[in-house]
Order: structure tokens, then sequence, then C-alpha cells
């Protein structure tokens, strides 16, 4: 399988058309679950970031103890509260009868402390019988989450360290054998994975996109993966397919880094990519 290196001609191809008529809620509907006692911020920054990236709506489900901290952060965001401090059977079923029945993507474990590994399958089963596309980030990303999703619209976004979490598997350090081998994996579950590195390997296992014209060395700092993450889901709720929206979304986070980097060198923050994310987009806009 030969891979392809992304290009701004290629990611113009991936980004949907926004209509002059369209009504509020047509351009993508997204839900966001994460946060925890310590992590309160990386639901907002991927919250954020799928706004920033263009579509309409977002739901962002926290712990009950987080939801004042999320509520002040942004009044842009619609902050959903979890029934309890980590995510559990009876929190799950609450905010399964909470969010609109007509969600176009979410983005799940950003920060996310759950009770039981349980009520993380009931989720993510949930909103994949409701046609969700999905992404999972973090503690999401675990291996018995992959029965689940295994076959499904569902983007998993590991670095190195993580990927073994989720499929036990090694990454060869050279790097036409490590493309070869996130192929056969993407192949073998048929997701779409989007390996973070200084070249990003984005696969679905039929198709492979190379990223690393966008690579900034600044993107170290903590939330960038939460921006990367909800980025995802926000252009996911517009054009469904996972693997274009995958490869876009690490060609525009990558790009966001460098136009931070240029412009206030190399202290930047998670939510100076978000900040940066309307005007790197501008280019890629299409209105009819």
């Amino acid at each position: 399988m030969k891979s392809e290196v992304l290009t701004k001609n290629i990611v113009k191809g991936f980004i949907t058309t926004r209509k002059k008529s369209s009504r509020k809620g047509e351009n993508g509907k997204v839900l966001v679950v994460g946060g925890s006692y310590i992590y309160h911020g990386a639901p907002v920054l991927a919250s954020l970031a799928a706004l920033r990236s263009g579509t309409d709506l977002v739901y962002t489900a926290v712990p009950k103890n987080n939801v004042q901290a999320t509520r002040s952060i942004s009044p842009d965001l619609i902050v959903i509260p979890l029934a309890d401090s980590k995510l559990t059977k009876g929190s799950v079923n609450k905010l399964l009868g909470q969010i609109p029945k007509d969600l176009d993507s979410a983005t799940i474990g950003t920060g996310l402390a759950f009770q039981d590994v349980e009520a993380l399958k009931i989720l993510v089963k949930s909103l994949l019988d409701r046609d969700v596309r999905l992404s999972l980030d973090a503690s999401a990303r675990v291996k018995s989450i992959l029965q689940i999703i295994k076959g499904k619209n569902v983007v998993v976004t590991p670095q190195s360290g993580e990927f073994y979490r989720l499929f036990g598997e090694e990454i060869p350090h050279e790097k036409k054998l490590k493309v070869n081998f996130i192929e056969k994996i993407a192949k073998k579950y048929s997701v779409t994975i989007v390996l973070k590195g200084q070249t990003d390997i984005i696969s679905d296992g039929i198709r492979t996109f190379l990223n690393s014209k966008t690579d900034s060395c600044a993107m170290t700092v903590g939330g960038t993966g939460d921006v990367l993450s909800g980025i995802i889901a926000g252009l996911l709720s517009r054009n469904r397919n996972p693997l274009e929206s995958s490869a876009a979304d690490a060609y525009l986070n990558g790009l966001a880094g460098k136009f931070v980097q240029r412009k206030i060198g190399i202290h930047m923050v998670a939510t100076d990519l978000i900040d940066a994310l309307p005007y790197i987009s501008k280019p890629f806009d299409k209105i009819k």
C-alpha cells in the first residue's frame, strides 16, 4: 500500500462546504465526554477546538464537581453534568437520556476518569448504535474497547506508548516498517488510527496519509492532544468519513502549531492553537 503525504490541496478536498442558507445545528452537533478531579481543562480544550473547527453545537459532559469551573471558562459551551465524580453506569445511562438524539459525532476520554470500564463500553456502544462518529482519546483507549469498536466508524489517536496500551503490540522504529505496521493494525480492527509523532501516520488500513510538514517542536505542551481530539470531532460532525476527517485534523492542528510558533515562538499553550484555528482554516473554508 502506498502512503500519501498530506498537502493543502488534499486537505481542501476533505473540508465540507457550508451552505449560505444553513441554520443552527445543520453544520454539526458534537458531544465531548471527559474531565476528572485533576484534569478539568481537557474537555474544555476539546470542546472549544470543535467549535473553532466549524461545528455548530458542542455538548460538554463533565463530572458534577467540574461543572462550575467548566461553565466559568466559556459561555460558548453547553455543559451537561455527569451524575457522579467519575464515569459510572448510572451516569452514562442518565447522560444518554439528556443528549440530543441527532448527534453527529463525539470524542470520549479527554482527561476522563471512569469507575468501571463497563460504563465506558455502554457509552461507546450506545453512541455507535445511534450512528454517531466517534473519536477515542486518552483513558478511553483501553484494550477491552476493541471488541466494541472493531469495524465501526471510530478514530483512535494514540502516541507510541499509548498505542501499546490499546493494541498490546510494539511499534517498529524504522519508518517504513512503522507505516506498514499501522496499516496492518488499522485493517485488522477496521478503525482509523492517527499515530501522533514527528510524522503523523493516519490510516484506515485501506488508505494511508503522512503528515510531517506541519510539525512544530513547541507542541509538546500539555493539552495539544485534547485540541486534536476536538478538531477531529468537529470535522467528523460535518464530513462523516473518519479517515478524511482525521487527515484534515492532523494537518490543521499542525498548521495551527506552526502559525503560533511563528507568532510567539516556542512558548505556546494549547489555547493558543484554538485561537489560531480560524486564521489557518480560512484558506479551506468553502461556502455555497
